[in-house]
């Protein structure tokens, strides 16, 4: 008959309690790092291509394609730029913004504009390409130019955040954050499955060697 010790049902017991809490934390990893990589997968996607459309810019030609329009303004219009005051930063009326659009179909309405003694201009900077618009303030002249440069130089500049505007901003901050849960919780999860895959902190090791051996030699 084997003797029974009075230890014995409490290793089991502080077994069965480490057992649970790794569980309910390989649990929790998983629950995070699904929905993190959920939330990232496509902005990651677009992030990875574009790195690499950035990284061969010289090899990629982009062609721009430039329209260019003119028109002139009514004199009622007219009397509400013309002058020779200087200003900065001051949108011009909502009259000549809604003619404009209507006209031109141009959207400059509430956006800066600098005010010089012969014109008005207004530079409209966008992904991909490039816009602006002057009104001549003593003849009443409008002249546009957009010029774009395709779908990937649109992607480059929202890759960089490039004059893409706010909401565009806050979306890469939240891309950013989902990105670090992601890869904290790959770790843990890494760490925590370590035991079995004996190539997992060899490979960690060399995806943090690699990039700072090629920094040290190569870069200057």
């Amino acid at each position: 008959m084997v003797k029974k010790t009075g230890m014995e049902p409490t290793a089991r017991t502080h077994n069965s309690t480490r057992g649970a809490s790794r569980a309910f934390w390989l649990k929790q990893l998983h629950q995070w790092h699904w929905i993190s990589s959920a939330l990232c997968l496509v902005g990651m996607l677009l992030f990875a291509v574009t790195g690499f459309t950035l990284n061969h810019a010289g090899q990629i030609e982009a062609k721009a394609q430039t329209a260019h329009h003119s028109a002139e303004l009514p004199a009622l219009l007219l009397k509400m730029v013309a002058g020779e005051d200087e200003r900065k930063g001051v949108a011009i009326p909502a009259a000549v913004a809604d003619w404009i659009a209507a006209e031109m179909h141009v959207d400059v309405a509430g956006r800066a504009a600098e005010w010089s003694s012969d014109d008005v201009y207004i530079s409209m900077p966008m992904p991909g390409g490039d816009a602006w618009l002057s009104i001549e303030r003593e003849t009443g002249k409008v002249e546009t130019e957009r010029s774009t440069r395709g779908v990937i130089a649109y992607l480059n500049d929202l890759h960089k955040g490039r004059h893409a505007g706010p909401a565009w901003g806050w979306f890469i901050d939240v891309f950013a954050l989902a990105c670090v849960i992601f890869s904290i919780t790959g770790l843990l999860l890494l760490k925590m499955h370590a035991a079995q895959r004996g190539a997992t902190w060899p490979l960690v090791a060399f995806g943090l060697v690699l990039p700072l051996v090629l920094a040290l030699i190569f870069i200057h």
